[in-house]
């Protein structure tokens, strides 16, 4: 997560003081962890951690009894909580005041750690987590969260009106939790319509994020343009308009005139009504009309249950795969990001692929694959490559339905050869975890689109 926290740190200091925090790349709730230890000059190594399957084993579970992250492994025994584990690295120093200059202080920034636990992550995660297939989408629970996200940046806007930081007169501990669950919004869901109501809030924020010991564990923050939105989000909003009832309009009172006789009123309302336009039919996606015009036998969800269900016997899924496909009605793409070079933060970069795997739900009836980060933080250069299964011939389709394909060069598979169906099994068959490196390249997070 941040270039100091690497084991090579380690050997420059006492082996009493090391630290270890178990954390998944990317999780918001380590940031102000590793935040404060930048302010504070500490250490932390992070190994690489994967979820559902080390947060099972029973070393895990002997630091963290509800198997949760993060977890940090200390002299003295193991820290569990993220609020209580940065508490204990933001008091292991007192020049730095990191946790306040008083006693007073210190109560102050317990509140506001609690206010961002309590109030503020709870809003901004029932409107984050469907976004990034956390959990499934609802209209009313991310209509709710959106007001709830307001009304605690209200709160902060009006504490911050005459103040440049929340507690004392510097960046404390307070400031650390707060920006930190505010990063993931900041990025994907704050528009510049939504934020322009919160100066004070975009104010210290901004000044936050510059700040060199943000920067080292969480990177540039680049403000949010276009709000990402959770698959069915787009065709929510229109089916919810349909369900409203259409309120009557009042029409004002008129005069009585002189009744007309019912032929004549009927002829006359009927001249005066407008010809209606013929109602545009809606158009069939693309790979819709193909299913119809050439039909294919090769059934994309049962091939997706086979691989969801087969318990890490791959050879066996594999074979299924191949004795179903349909050379003809689909084809197998590689992908190589473009601009791998610029990759520096294992978990900026696994953010992006999980990204492009939402944006391309459009298609997901005709869509299966992997998406891959392998290499190593400052050894190696982070690449993004991935392996997907395209009804039809070309992959057009899914640049179509996403942007970011456009970002990459995608590369035919020739399914008739050897080389080319063990291409697909080591991009298809390395995701439970069991190898460490898929092309010769350490594998550092991978995400299935399926």
């Amino acid at each position: 997560l941040s270039p100091r926290h690497t084991q090579d740190h380690w050997r420059k200091l006492p082996a009493a003081m090391a630290l270890t925090l178990y954390t998944f790349p990317g999780n918001f709730r380590a940031f102000k962890i590793l935040i404060a230890a930048e302010y504070n000059g500490i250490a932390i190594d992070v190994p690489p951690f994967e979820m559902m399957k080390d947060n099972k084993e029973p070393w895990f579970l002997a630091l963290s009894p509800m198997g949760k992250v993060p977890v940090l492994k200390t002299p003295q025994g193991s820290l569990f909580e993220s609020n209580a584990i940065a508490r204990y690295v933001a008091r292991m120093r007192r020049d730095t005041e990191l946790y306040g200059a008083t006693f007073f202080e210190s109560g102050q920034i317990d509140g506001w750690v609690d206010f961002s636990t309590h109030e503020l992550e709870l809003a901004v995660t029932m409107w984050l987590y469907p976004v990034i297939g956390y959990m499934p989408f609802n209209p009313a629970a991310t209509e709710k969260a959106k007001v709830d996200c307001k009304r605690c940046l209200a709160t902060i806007e009006a504490h911050l009106a005459d103040k440049t930081y929340l507690v004392g007169h510097k960046i404390t501990l307070a400031d650390i939790t707060v920006a930190s669950a505010l990063v993931y919004p900041m990025k994907i869901l704050f528009t510049a319509e939504y934020r322009k109501a919160f100066p004070n809030v975009m104010r210290w924020f901004t000044t936050c994020a510059n700040q060199d010991e943000f920067k080292a564990v969480v990177g540039d923050v680049i403000l949010c343009k276009q709000e990402l939105l959770p698959d069915g989000a787009a065709a929510a909003a229109p089916a919810a308009a349909a369900a409203a009832p259409a309120k009557k309009e009042q029409k004002p009172k008129k005069e009585k005139k002189e009744q007309q006789p019912k032929k004549e009123k009927a002829k006359k309302a009927k001249e005066d009504k407008p010809a209606e336009p013929p109602k545009a039919k809606k158009q069939d996606h693309p790979l819709k009309i193909m299913d119809k015009e050439k039909p294919t036998n090769f059934i994309m969800d049962a091939w997706k249950k086979i691989y969801s269900n087969c318990h890490g016997d791959y050879q066996s899924a594999m074979t299924q795969f191949w004795d179903l496909f349909d050379a003809e009605g689909w084809s197998i793409w590689t992908c190589r990001y473009k601009y791998s070079a610029e990759n520096e933060k294992a978990f900026m970069v696994s953010n992006a692929i999980n990204g492009f795997i939402q944006r391309s739900g459009e298609i997901r009836k005709w869509l299966f694959g992997v998406m891959w980060v392998t290499g190593e933080e400052k050894v190696t250069p982070l690449e993004i490559s991935g392996c997907y299964l395209i009804r039809g011939q070309e992959i057009q389709p899914l640049k179509d339905a996403n942007d970011d394909a456009e970002h990459y060069n995608w590369y035919k598979v020739d399914c008739s050869t050897p080389e080319g169906k063990a291409l697909v099994f080591e991009m298809w068959c390395s995701t439970d975890g069991s190898f460490e490196f898929l092309e010769g390249k350490v594998c550092v997070a991978c995400s299935e689109f399926k």
